[in-house]
């Protein structure tokens, strides 16, 4: 299974999703890191999704790339690429418009999936799929890295409330959960918009973010979080990796 080994040389998490036995053995082979053999709906409900998730949908058949779709198209996400011939791919967009669902969101779809370099056997598939995933990936680094909710809240809060700090990611090392550039606001009460990747790493970033409020430092702080040590034993997003927030 190529796409399941260049996913794991591309630094990815790879989880397998197949409801038959012998297919998800043979991705437990590959050396997924998680494989789920279950119906793709329950599956897809089970796994934890977010708005670095990367779907590519290689299923059997149109059925169950519309049971996919419809499950994730209305979560975030960072790619979604579905294989098939037009036929195939033209049918499922359909029976997604007949479902009302919004055609926005269809046009998400990477479709033909993968970069087109005229690939023929299953490794060239594999690197043209996983070649686009790199380049969606990286494209989205470079980036300002603002949600949506975090340019909305900037942009319509009113004067004369107390201000936000802004976290942002400048440097990754290892496997750390999140990209450069991905912001998190702390506001002086404590609660925060987005997430530069949870667990203690996160809540450090935070404390130091209400620091800022006390000391009513507007210049901010580089903070560099380190999860190489044994830390890292109790936090698993964090092995093997340190960054820094500004």
């Amino acid at each position: 299974m190529p796409i399941i080994n260049f996913g794991i040389m591309a630094d990815f998490s790879v989880t397998v999703i197949d409801d038959r036995p012998v297919f998800a053995d043979k991705a437990k082979k590959a050396g997924a890191h998680k494989v789920l053999c279950q119906d793709f709906k329950s599956a897809l409900e089970e796994i934890e999704i977010d708005g670095n998730t990367y779907f590519v949908i290689v299923t059997r058949g149109h059925r169950y790339d519309r049971i996919c779709l419809e499950t994730i198209i209305q979560k975030p996400k960072a790619y979604v690429g579905m294989i098939g011939s037009k036929v195939r791919v033209s049918k499922v967009k359909n029976e997604l418009l007949e479902k009302r669902v919004d055609p926005k969101k269809i046009k998400e779809i990477y479709t033909p999936i993968g970069l087109n370099i005229k690939a023929e056997t299953p490794v060239e598939i594999a690197i043209a799929i996983m070649g686009e995933i790199i380049l969606v990936k990286n494209e989205r680094k470079i980036g300002s890295g603002y949600s949506k909710g975090i340019i909305n809240e900037l942009i319509n809060r009113p004067p004369g409330k107390k201000g936000l700090v802004l976290a942002t990611i400048v440097s990754r090392e290892g496997s750390a959960p999140r990209e450069v550039g991905t912001k998190m606001l702390v506001y002086p009460d404590g609660r925060m918009m987005g997430t530069i990747g949870g667990g203690c790493a996160e809540s450090d970033v935070m404390r130091k973010a209400l620091n800022l409020f006390t000391k009513k430092n507007t210049n901010g702080e580089m903070v560099q979080v380190d999860m190489t040590g044994l830390e890292a034993e109790e936090d698993a997003w964090f092995v093997a990796a340190s960054w820094k927030c500004f």
